[in-house]
């Protein structure tokens, strides 16, 4: 019987090939998949974007769509809230459809969005994300998406506790990177992250509500996120198994 695999990797590493049957999992934990985990778990419908014009173009499609996002670190003119999980969970307008873009995150979303098994996790559903994989997959890719060309603690910490899961659950990591990375963030509290450049830019821009929200909210829901195309919607717990 073939091992079963798990791999740790950065977008910002550059375009890859992925094996066709391996799942892809994309990873922004500030903020990008945090907030389209949020958005999915509340019942509201997700879409990701990933340029200014794709946003634009999607929320048009849709009916009173809440768009969501930033650039650069800035929320785009136009645009309802910023990339904000701690916003949008205060929100009670879950009928309208969420358009989210960001800097980073949206765009690995995108990317990977039209593989055949393509999923978001973040501190949120890692648990319930490790427990699908596991079930459903002989072979993942946790994919971090980077920010201005680094692989941030958060990030790594999110696969790496991930990749962790598989690996309880007979998965055998597919190179010495990964084994290194889960073997850097295994057992680690779950602030272990706060000296990541993301945890630095939400205090310097004044926005520590979102990672208050983040540092609340492990593993609290039981939702896991597959990506179809650029929807982001919840998966059926039994639906492959």
């Amino acid at each position: 019987m073939k091992n079963k695999r798990v791999s740790i990797c950065c977008f910002t590493d550059g375009s890859r090939k992925y094996a066709n049957e391996s799942a892809l999992v994309a990873i922004d934990a500030i903020r990008a998949t945090t907030t389209a985990v949020t958005a999915v778990s509340m019942g509201r419908k997700c879409f990701v974007a990933p340029t200014l014009e794709a946003a634009f173009e999607i929320a048009s499609r849709l009916p009173n769509a809440l768009r969501a996002g930033e650039l650069g670190g800035d929320m785009p003119p136009g645009f309802d809230i910023t990339n904000s999980p701690a916003q949008l969970a205060a929100r009670s307008d879950i009928s309208r459809p969420l358009v989210l873009l960001s800097s980073t995150g949206t765009r690995l979303m995108h990317e990977i969005g039209y593989c055949d098994s393509a999923y978001v996790a973040c501190f949120r559903n890692y648990l319930a994300t490790i427990d699908y994989l596991a079930t459903n997959h002989s072979s993942v890719v946790l994919i971090g998406a980077g920010t201005r060309g680094e692989f941030r603690e958060e990030d790594q910490m999110c696969c790496a506790w991930i990749a962790d899961g598989l690996m309880e659950c007979g998965f055998v990591p597919e190179d010495a990177s990964t084994r290194q990375l889960v073997t850097r963030w295994k057992g680690m509290p779950s602030d272990a992250f706060l000296a990541s450049r993301s945890v630095d830019y939400l205090r310097r821009s004044g926005q520590l509500r979102d990672l208050t929200f983040i540092l609340d909210h492990f593993g609290d829901v039981d939702t896991v996120c597959q990506l179809n195309a650029t929807e982001v919607s919840s998966v059926a717990v039994s639906a492959e198994v």
